[in-house]
């Protein structure tokens, strides 16, 4: 069995028997749920694992991924288009993800109530976001003038997206901008990456008195960079969006270990503690492996993001009563807080690992999906290495 099979099956299995077989209001994926007794509301992990899922159909053409995509969101998007269990007035980025699934499902189903939800996230929310001095979107309202770089994954490709469909092509520009922004004050010109977050006032306990950035770069949050960057560029095909996709992932490919894995903390492998981190992994892989599909990446970065998708596959995933389980995910990070999160090293590997979570899987699919649209294109066959 090649490692493209072997990746097409077990994403298969993931599909068949995690997410097909999950309710809606309590999905198997949603480990943070489960670990938190958290009520059902509208987030991004489950918008995540409906994206990954969305772009699976799309490369298999199986209708039961659609139907249940449809089942998931109707059960939080009623007919009128609102979202009971979330709130514009968080301004919590994090809510936007999900927009792309609402226009996307609009595209192929044509109900109202996509079209009235993704109107009223822009409307009510992103319309209204509030901003730094240099444009870029705070995180949340709860995290005054404050930039996360997760911000770029979760709303600016819906911004652009958003743009494109009603031809206004100054939130294109405006999207750009702030990929701009986010270019200019959080990449570190010595390594490449990019910090976590950016605090402007500098009165955060974890930014820098003089740059206003924390201190480390967690992995996840240069992945979601990484997998937002590759769809941002489907949408526009901007070319600074395309230099800053290529510098990134040129980046990541630094810090990898010699079984192609990325740390937690990539720019300091040795630091005790340090563990190869799939989730991030995982968005590396997808975004090196679709840039390169969009014409976007060099082939060698695919070649890379297919040895990180085959070296998760077949170390980090063991199968448990027929069932995939996915190793070594990070469940969260963060900045500041109730629990004053520092940003230090010892923080990111203090927070706990566990398996078979959203923000492990989803990226699993998604990198599979364009693995497998790949594979059957002539002109982008991937080798098996």
């Amino acid at each position: 069995m090649t490692n493209t099979t072997l990746i097409e099956q077990i994403a298969r299995e993931y599909i068949e028997r995690l997410v097909l077989t999950s309710e809606p209001l309590n999905p198997k994926w949603n480990r943070e749920n489960y670990i938190f007794k958290k009520k059902p509301k509208w987030n991004y992990m489950d918008s995540c694992m409906i994206r990954a899922l969305l772009k699976y159909s799309e490369k298999t053409n199986d209708t039961r991924m659609i139907a249940y995509a449809v089942k998931f969101v109707n059960s939080y998007v009623n007919k009128n288009g609102d979202i009971p269990t979330m709130s514009a007035a968080d301004f919590n980025l994090d809510n936007i993800c999900g927009g792309i699934n609402l226009i996307k499902l609009y595209k192929m189903i044509g109900d109202e109530r996509y079209r009235l939800a993704y109107e009223k996230l822009y409307l009510e929310q992103l319309a209204k976001q509030p901003r730094l001095k240099c444009g870029c979107y705070w995180h949340k309202a709860i995290y005054p003038h404050q930039m996360w770089l997760d911000g770029a994954y979760m709303a600016l490709p819906f911004l652009a997206e958003y743009g494109k469909i009603n031809n206004k092509s100054d939130l294109i520009s405006d999207a750009v901008e702030q990929l701009k922004c986010i270019r200019k004050i959080m990449r570190d010109s010595k390594s490449g990456l990019y910090y976590h977050g950016y605090n402007e006032t500098r009165e955060m306990n974890w930014a820098d008195k003089t740059t206003g950035l924390s201190s480390n770069f967690w992995l996840r949050s240069n992945g979601w960079l990484c997998a937002g960057l590759a769809d941002f560029y489907e949408i526009t095909e901007d070319r600074f969006c395309r230099n800053m996709l290529l510098d990134l992932l040129e980046a990541l490919e630094a810090c990898m270990t010699e079984e192609h894995m990325l740390m937690q903390l990539p720019a300091i492998p040795d630091i005790p503690g340090n563990y190869p981190e799939t989730s991030g992994t995982l968005l590396y892989a997808y975004g090196a492996i679709k840039g390169y599909c969009l014409g976007a990446a060099e082939k060698k970065s695919a070649d890379r993001g297919k040895a990180s998708l085959n070296t998760v596959t077949e170390r980090y995933i063991i199968h448990n009563n027929g069932i995939p389980v996915l190793k070594n995910i990070c469940l969260m990070g963060g900045l500041g807080g109730t629990s004053e999160r520092d940003g230090s090293a010892e923080y990111y590997l203090s927070e706990r690992i566990v398996e078979n979570e959203a923000k492990g899987i989803a990226p699993y699919l998604m990198a599979a999906s364009e693995l497998y649209s790949s594979s059957i294109s002539k002109n982008t066959l991937l080798p098996d290495g």
